[in-house]
């Protein structure tokens, strides 16, 4: 077996423990662009137009499609910011996409974005997503989209491996950078919440979260989660349901007189 079919391995396991709606993604960081993989979608000429980076995500995911984002393939500067395809420039960090709007105040806008997670400029030309199950690359990043619980699985799991909870810094702006970047300097897992643009323009629904992992410890949660179902802490949880539970006094003097109880 090759070391990418058992990347691809991971997916099985990962969608039928968690019952997942939409495919985890395999994410990698190109430094160069001719290394992409041939099968990788470029916006432009599949669509006709450049997607936001939640919509190649949201494509992938969905659709099972491969997809590209470059400096010209993709339609969020904040995220190209966050990836290093572009220069946080004067404007970006001075807080203009934020006040006036999402931040009362241009000292907090500015606040935000220069402490906005980003690569170094210029380190990568390109990000490709896929479907974890079809992926041609090792991804950096691997991303389940889930509801609440789905996600608490996860999380149980990363414990799981050595007794560490997940410490990560949240936010409800710009997901597609705070569900990868910090991963790819952290080397460890991280939870986000779709923003208003994932909302929006790429399909999150109201019950999802994000949970991203390193492939390093893909497998250590693959292997957790599926002790975690041998020994009953498996998603759903089931429900112990009461024994004889209190009813309604009517039900009780019926019951009574009825001759079931005494």
């Amino acid at each position: 077996m090759s070391s990418m079919d058992v990347v691809r391995g991971y997916a099985g396991p990962l969608e039928r423990l968690l019952r997942l709606t939409t495919f985890p993604l395999a994410i990698k960081f190109f430094e160069k662009e001719e290394d992409v993989p041939e099968e990788a979608l470029r916006p432009r000429a599949a669509y006709g137009h450049r997607l936001l980076s939640c919509q190649a995500f949201s494509e992938s995911r969905r659709a099972g499609a491969t997809i590209l984002q470059t400096k010209a393939e993709t339609w969020c500067p904040e995220a190209a910011v966050g990836y290093g395809l572009i220069e946080p420039i004067d404007y970006f960090l001075e807080g203009n996409t934020r006040f006036p709007g999402v931040i009362s105040t241009p000292e907090g806008a500015k606040f935000w974005a220069r402490e906005f997670p980003r690569l170094e400029y210029g380190r990568y030309q390109a990000i490709v997503s896929a479907p974890l199950s079809q992926a041609s690359f090792e991804p950096d990043v691997v991303m389940v989209y889930g509801n609440s619980a789905q996600i608490a699985q996860l999380i149980f799991a990363r414990t799981w491996l050595d007794g560490h909870d997940i410490r990560c810094r949240m936010s409800a702006q710009g997901a597609c950078v705070h569900a990868t970047v910090p991963v790819l300097q952290n080397g460890e897992c991280q939870v986000a919440f779709p923003c208003l643009g994932d909302r929006g323009f790429a399909f999150a629904q109201d019950d999802e979260v994000i949970f991203s992992a390193p492939m390093a410890r893909v497998e250590g949660l693959v292997t957790a989660l599926m002790a975690m179902n041998e020994m009953g802490a498996r998603y759903p949880v089931v429900p112990t349901m009461p024994q004889e539970p209190e009813i309604m006094p009517s039900y009780t003097e019926m019951a009574r007189l009825a001759g079931m109880i005494e």
